[in-house]
């Protein structure tokens, strides 16, 4: 028998251990199915596109955590500043400076995730493992009242190369343990937010707390307008 979508977020769920979050990706997919998560107790969820995230919130319960895990510009920051739970994809010092701005203007400390570039291909984006460092260590950093850091993002290179990818996650895995020293007013490295519905499960041998699902709860995507 099928099991619909409310039956396969709830065996995802309960198959996880239980300091692994479970964050529902809604790309593409629309808010009735969202609601058939939801009304079976899903309350976190990600979405890539800010005008579809904005939507959502406004049309969904407003108990729900929305967590941004797309690629984020700055001028688009100051639509999902009043309500975001998490940032997952944050890029750039640049980008964080304007997080800070917009969470000052409604009086909000906005959780941040900080992207690694840790796979082969040169499309995606994050930071280099030695850049992080320098950021941690910053003054600018240290200046900014109104983020968190809570930890760090990464995706896999999209290969079917399983060595690829336990080298990519087990090696920001690493860094993420090492980056747990860094302390200060807006840091807190305690997230680590890896994987997805074709390597979650890889992504939390190799020390994932986070994983980031979608297709395997609701089906493959519609791209279709």
């Amino acid at each position: 028998m099928l099991m619909n979508i409310s039956q396969k977020y709830l065996e995802l769920k309960s198959s996880l251990p239980k300091d692994v979050n479970l964050v529902v990706v809604t790309k593409t997919h629309p808010i009735e199915k969202l609601f058939e998560v939801y009304n079976a107790g899903g309350k976190t969820f990600g979405e890539n596109k800010v005008q579809d995230l904005v939507h959502k919130h406004t049309e969904m319960p407003k108990d729900i955590k929305w967590h941004f895990i797309g690629h984020l510009q700055r001028n688009k920051v100051k639509y999902i500043a009043p309500f975001v739970t998490l940032i997952h994809a944050v890029d750039s010092i640049k980008l964080l400076n304007e997080i800070d701005k917009q969470a000052k203007k409604h009086n909000r400390i906005i959780s941040c995730l900080l992207q690694v570039h840790i796979a082969e291909e040169e499309g995606k984006f994050g930071f280099s493992y030695s850049e992080l460092g320098n950021i941690f260590a910053s003054d600018e950093l240290q200046s900014l009242n109104n983020i968190r850091i809570e930890g760090l993002m990464g995706m896999a290179t999209n290969t079917n190369n399983i060595d690829t990818i336990t080298k990519e996650f087990k090696q920001l895995s690493t860094f993420f343990k090492e980056c747990q020293k860094y302390s200060a007013k807006n840091v807190a490295i305690n997230t680590l937010s890896m994987g997805m519905s074709s390597d979650y499960q890889l992504a939390i041998e190799c020390g994932s707390n986070m994983i980031r699902v979608g297709s395997s709860i609701f089906g493959a995507r519609n791209y279709a307008k």
